[in-house]
């Protein structure tokens, strides 16, 4: 039973994603920082690059390009996934295909995702995000922390 449960924290993400940018398109004026909490504020913004805002260029031609090969990343993830044993790197990979999936989708109408929380300090402005990314980011930190310390995991 607990197999499965990877598979049925995808779906799971994909909606947390995109209601949390549909909440945020509709409450949220674009380009207005609002306080949130302590180093994060919400901030709602558009990009047309990957994570985090890298390679934004306002070219559809490109957003495109980052669809179809994150449709592929999407693909090789989720077979990874299936044929994975461990169930640490099975969580970790649903973490990054639930993400993934949930900029793909958002991406589909226009090639831009919806990001929404502005992380900062007092002195430097670092990134603005979106659930999927922090779910790629959590999953991606899990897959090199169990090859780190549980190469061998058992299956549980």
């Amino acid at each position: 039973m607990y197999k499965n449960l990877p598979y049925l924290l995808i779906p799971l993400l994909v909606l947390t994603d995109l209601l949390i940018k549909d909440y945020s398109v509709k409450y949220l004026e674009f380009g207005v920082s609002i306080n949130f909490i302590p180093f994060i504020d919400l901030l709602l913004i558009y990009n047309s690059g990957i994570a985090f805002g890298m390679f934004d260029l306002d070219e559809r031609i490109f957003s495109n390009i980052i669809f179809v090969i994150g449709l592929f990343i999407v693909i090789y993830l989720f077979k990874l996934m299936k044929d994975e044993n461990a169930l640490l790197r099975k969580y970790s990979f649903a973490l990054i295909v639930g993400g993934a999936l949930g900029n793909l989708i958002d991406r589909i109408p226009d090639g831009q995702v919806t990001d929404m929380f502005h992380f900062h300090t007092s002195n430097f402005s670092f990134f603005v995000f979106n659930p999927a990314d922090a779910f790629i980011s959590v999953g991606a930190v899990l897959i090199i922390y169990s090859e780190l310390f549980y190469k061998n995991e058992i299956t549980k």
